[in-house]
């Protein structure tokens, strides 16, 4: 005889916390709640020593106090009874990652190997009631008439959770819940503020992806070689890491940007951090230039050349990761255009042992003609900087995208229709979308461009003061 599949049984959970993430905070309080869609079967509370102290602003929000667990069981009495109750069961909470963290956490902290699947009744309720003023927990009962007593209690909250459960599960005509629970259905891994239908709306392209708060605010922005895959990771895998829970708990809209290749799906990504400066993302410290090459004017009258650490914003007239770079190009400039060394700021001595000995006492050279070198060095400079184009396949059959470097900085990108004949690069300039870039920007340009030479395009200045170029030749994927 073939064995009879047992009823879905629900546990619905509620905890307090002495914080807000299960890396560095611990169960105070739990309560679960066994269901079986119909009945309450079967209920279990308790207070847990946290082992440690709970924070006063805790204590004003939930009432527990450090006296009141000082004689409960810890956690580790508790995990028994918890793994029992919860075995088997799919695991319904409010705002269910949550609580979710916790309980999973301590219970691998004891050696139970635990995992089940999740109902949150925040994602329920705004299938199923959409359109509520909000959906935590107490507002959320009083819009749909749910009693609440004890809140930020765990066996009160429970008990609220419970009874708007049961209302949902009644209300779930189109059985909305069933699907919610499969293995493979989104809501098993997407934050409760969000829409399953964000993610299928993705494309599977590179592009530039916003994750958005309930105003509408971007709070993270992140580049994709795969939109729809790189999109997904963002929700799997069990972080307790708190900036990652309450990073989930944010998101409530996704929003994309489609781009040809990954490397404008990076330069984007590094515009729009710069443009939006989003709450959740790193800032690209790591990449920026340390130090800087500059100019300026002595009380005398001379012109000096100086390399230097680089302040943030601070202008320049080229930058470095190094150091030692900088202070070999301020010594090739000054070999080249004969640059009095004593005017030149090389920073450490270290790296210029093999200077020319030149005393201080030695006559100056006249300042007009000196200052007129360092003109002509700093211009040098800029017209040695080379300006080309990386042309390569578009977004769809048709086009082809373009980024353009004028002069070593990045200048614009955008799309063009492959069709079309342009007698010079000047004319196809004026079609791109100009950006600013930055120092980190101009490497993944120059990484690219050395390893796919065919895509790259030189752009010849016709004048030196002008800035029109034209092709070298007529040939390439664009002419």
């Amino acid at each position: 005889m073939a064995k009879r599949k047992r009823a879905t049984e629900y546990a619905i959970v509620d905890i307090e916390t002495t914080g807000g993430n299960a890396r560095g905070s611990r169960m105070t309080e739990i309560a679960i709640i066994i269901h079986d869609g119909t009945n309450e079967l079967e209920r279990w509370e308790s207070l847990i020593n946290p082992e440690k102290d709970i924070p006063y602003y805790i204590f004003a929000l939930t009432g527990i106090n450090n006296e009141m667990v000082k004689d409960a069981p810890v956690f580790g009495d508790l995990a028994p009874v918890v793994y029992a109750l919860l075995k088997d069961r799919v695991f319904v909470a409010h705002n269910v990652n949550f609580d979710y963290s916790f309980v999973k956490h301590q219970l691998e902290e004891e050696g139970y190997d635990w995992s089940a699947p999740k109902l949150c009744t925040v994602r329920m309720a705004r299938k199923i009631r959409p359109g509520l003023p909000s959906y935590s927990l107490g507002r959320l009962c009083d819009s749909l008439d749910v009693p609440i007593t004890d809140r930020h209690r765990a066996g009160g909250d429970a008990t609220a959770t419970a009874i708007l459960f049961h209302k949902l599960l009644d209300w779930d005509t189109d059985k909305i819940i069933e699907g919610m629970i499969k293995k493979s259905a989104p809501d098993q891994r997407l934050p409760p503020n969000l829409a399953p239908e964000y993610v299928q709306q993705l494309p599977q392209c590179p592009g530039v992806y916003y994750f958005h708060n309930d105003a509408g605010k971007a709070i993270y922005v992140g580049k994709a070689v795969n939109l729809k895959k790189r999109v997904i990771q963002h929700f799997t895998g069990h972080n307790i890491n708190p900036q990652r829970q309450h990073f989930l708990r944010e998101i409530h809209s996704i929003s994309f940007e489609p781009c040809a290749t990954e490397l404008m799906a990076l330069l984007l990504e590094c515009i729009e951090i710069k443009r939006l400066w989003p709450a959740y993302n790193r800032a690209l410290k790591r990449f920026e230039p340390k130090y800087g090459m500059f100019r300026y004017t002595a009380m005398n009258g001379y012109e000096y050349l100086a390399i230097g650490k680089l302040a943030k914003g601070q202008p320049s007239i080229a930058v470095f990761n190094r150091e030692y770079d900088g202070v070999k190009m301020l010594r090739t400039l000054a070999e080249t255009y004969q640059l009095d060394f004593r005017f030149c700021k090389f920073g450490k001595a270290s790296y210029v042992k093999h200077m020319v000995d030149m005393p201080e006492e030695e006559e100056l050279p006249d300042m007009q003609e000196h200052n007129e070198k360092v003109d002509l060095a700093i211009a040098g400079w800029h017209e040695q900087q080379p300006s080309f184009a990386i042309l390569d396949k578009g977004r769809a059959a048709g086009e082809q995208s373009c980024i353009w470097v004028e002069r070593g900085h990045f200048y614009a990108m955008g799309y063009i229709d492959e069709h079309v004949q342009f007698t010079t690069f000047e004319d196809l300039r004026a079609t791109l979308k100009r950006y600013y870039g930055n120092h980190y920007m101009m490497q993944l340009i120059h990484l690219h461009a050395a390893k796919h030479p065919a895509k790259v395009k030189s752009l010849i200045p016709q004048h030196k003061a002008a800035e029109t170029y034209v092709l070298p030749e007529r040939a390439g994927l664009l002419f």
